[in-house]
């Protein structure tokens, strides 16, 4: 009987202790369960919380790349992306990290974001570089031809000099001028109170420069008082209208021309200083003082 009590005993304590080591072991087992799913938590929110920071980036270079370009179409077309990507970091966002069907679908969107985002930057370099090759050559005609400007107004003033001094070389020159007294016989007086014309000769100077043709010579004589004398309608001299004594047309042909022109005395002269001047082609080709008694 009391054998029976022993055994009964021992098989009891056995049981007993094997309950125990199941407890503990589904106590521990479940503890180890606890930190893994823990663990995986944490990696789970920290693998979401890195997709957040990579949409806020992608997002924030949409915004950053339409300031480096001016094309309207690409701009309207990053505007787009940005905006879905927003959406999708929105998505993100009210998506808990436990939903790892979400998670899965929003991470396969990242993936297409990024590649879209690439592919614009590439399009955008080389968009820019294009831009700057043609800016560069834009500079570089737009130097040439401030260039040919300078050289064009370089000749345009080369030019007018010349052209300036080629009229001048053109311009008539009278020569040789003589201014007689004649009386009433043709003779030459040197006293005013005879004299009835007055005989003005001179030569046009060789000029192979000056154009040839019928050129008018104007004459005009004045006074010791300054009074002009005679009448023969005015010409153009210097923007004004001046009076002429006399004038008289002759072909000139780049060679020494001989001239004498005429002036009747009309009035009474007193003696002094009398002023002669020749204009043709609006210049003032010589002038020479002559004193009479």
């Amino acid at each position: 009987m009391e054998k029976k009590k022993l055994i009964t005993g021992i098989v009891t304590g056995i049981v007993g202790l094997a309950l125990v080591g199941t407890v503990a072991y589904l106590y521990v087992n479940l503890d180890n369960q606890k930190k893994e799913n823990k663990a995986m938590q944490e990696l789970a929110e920290l693998d979401k919380k890195e997709m957040e920071n990579e949409y806020q980036q992608f997002a924030n270079q949409y915004s950053e790349m339409k300031t480096q370009i001016n094309n309207d179409s690409i701009v309207k077309q990053l505007t787009a992306e940005q905006e879905k990507t927003q959406r999708l970091l929105a998505e993100l966002r009210n998506t808990k990290s436990t939903d790892a069907r979400e998670i899965a679908r929003l991470k396969r969107e990242l993936a297409t974001v990024r590649a879209v985002l690439r592919s614009y930057v590439i399009q955008i370099d080389s968009l820019n570089r294009a831009n700057q090759h043609l800016t560069a050559e834009n500079n570089r005609i737009r130097g040439q031809y401030a260039e040919a400007n300078r050289q064009i107004e370089g000749l345009s003033t080369e030019k007018a000099s010349l052209s300036e001094k080629v009229a001048i070389a053109a311009q008539l020159d009278a020569t040789g001028i003589q201014m007689t007294a004649l009386n009433k016989r043709g003779k030459g007086t040197d006293k005013l109170k005879k004299a009835k014309k007055f005989l003005v000769s001179f030569t046009i100077a060789r000029n192979v420069t000056a154009q040839s043709g019928m050129k008018t010579v104007y004459v005009r004589v004045t006074t010791p008082t300054g009074a002009l004398l005679g009448g023969a309608g005015s010409f153009n001299y210097e923007n004004r209208s001046l009076s002429c004594s006399a004038k008289r047309s002759v072909e000139y042909n780049g060679k020494e021309t001989p001239m004498s022109i005429y002036l009747d005395i009309n009035q009474t002269l007193e003696g002094g200083t009398f002023n002669v001047s020749i204009f043709a082609d609006g210049n003032m080709i010589g002038s020479r003082r002559f004193s009479f008694d």
